[in-house]
């Protein structure tokens, strides 16, 4: 019964007629995973197992169980051929690089070009910003200057100085007089005169006070910070600066009709313009000092001497000139005079820049308030 068991799978997979190829039959079945591929790779495949046919073997010499120990053998030859080939064939098909397609690619690696261009064309732009900035400067003779100190000072600077002023102006200069016994409100024309002379030559001696405090340990300073001299062609740009004033007066009728005064708030006349209706000669003098002499003086220190130039460590001339004519303008708190006073703090700025003098700054600032007091009492 044993035998009955095993002979019908044996008689199903050898027993087959004489003229048929075991081996074909045998390699073709075990072969089939790998025939797809293996079919680019000739090389590697071995010889055909069909060369060696079981009908050349002599039938009548060889018993059922010999013929089975060669059948096994053979089988056991060609499946150990068809793997050593498929394994090379692995290997070798592991070595073919693989190309990474566009869909394989993240979006990030795609976009990547168009952000450098993109990046490219900012910096070609603030480039071409900058070289012609320098080329303004080159052509009106504007240099920036060596500045010493960094951006921490001059905000330590400014902070300090628009204290002071507040200070000063507001609650020590009224402290004190409310202490004397006087009164803003109840003096005459010239006891207001001279109460705002006093005031700004207070306001201005702080600020100096405090500008040399805080850059005291940078000296000495390079010889063309808050010089002063005679010397050198700034009359002319100064006469320039002097057939703008129209242009000035101009943009301040420009601003106030933009900005107009609300019908509810009361138009009421400064000190300056009720002593020069007045008609009081001492107090008219004592105005024309504070306006025309202590203020320039003060202010240009300040804005043109210190911040200017300062602010050419980190930008332009041009655009130093520009950030510190809207301080300059932004300290007189009336936003009625905003355009012209910029317009006039890059006019006065410019003058500055070029002859790199206080005195053509101050000068220049000096006959523009001139001006104005001259045209308040027309």
């Amino acid at each position: 019964m044993q035998r009955a068991r095993v002979f019908p799978s044996i008689a199903f997979l050898h027993l087959n007629p004489p003229s048929t190829d075991f081996g074909q039959s045998d390699a073709a079945t075990m072969s089939a995973p790998c025939c797809r591929t293996l079919s680019h790779y000739p090389s590697l495949i071995s010889p055909p197992i069909s060369r060696i046919r079981i009908s050349n073997l002599p039938r009548t010499s060889l018993s059922l169980n010999q013929r089975f120990r060669i059948v096994d053998t053979l089988s056991r030859y060609s499946k150990n051929k068809w793997r050593g080939s498929c394994h090379r064939q692995e290997e070798s098909s592991a070595e073919i690089p693989e190309f990474e397609t566009v869909e394989d690619k993240l979006p990030e690696e795609l976009a990547k070009p168009e952000v450098e261009q993109s990046d490219k064309l900012k910096k070609d732009c603030v480039s071409k910003v900058r070289k012609a900035l320098k080329a303004a400067d080159a052509f009106f003779g504007m240099k920036p200057w060596t500045v010493p100190w960094t951006a921490m000072t001059i905000l330590q600077v400014m902070l300090l100085w628009i204290a002071s002023f507040w200070l000063v102006g507001s609650w020590i200069i009224p402290f004190l007089a409310h202490k004397a016994g006087f009164r803003k409100e109840t003096m005459t024309h010239r006891g207001q005169a001279l109460y705002g002379l006093l005031g700004e030559v207070t306001e201005g001696l702080s600020g100096i006070a405090i500008l040399h405090i805080c850059l005291a340990r940078f000296h000495p300073l390079p010889s063309d910070w808050f010089r002063l001299s005679l010397e050198g062609k700034w009359h002319f740009d100064v006469g320039l600066g002097c057939l703008m004033f129209p242009l000035v007066n101009r943009l301040s009728q420009i601003n106030e009709n933009l900005l107009p005064v609300a019908p509810s708030t009361p138009v009421t006349g400064s000190s300056v313009q009720q002593s020069i209706v007045a008609r009081d000669p001492l107090a008219m003098a004592l105005y024309a000092v504070f306006l025309s002499v202590c203020a320039p003086i003060w202010e240009e220190i300040f804005f043109r001497g210190f911040l200017l130039p300062s602010l050419t460590r980190y930008m332009p001339v041009w655009c130093s000139i520009l950030v510190s004519s809207v301080a300059f303008a932004s300290a007189h708190l009336n936003l009625q005079t905003m355009l012209p006073f910029i317009f006039l703090g890059m006019l006065i700025g410019a003058v500055f820049a070029r002859s790199r003098n206080l005195l053509a700054s101050m000068l220049l600032h000096s006959l523009w308030n001139a001006f104005v007091f001259v045209d308040l009492m027309k």
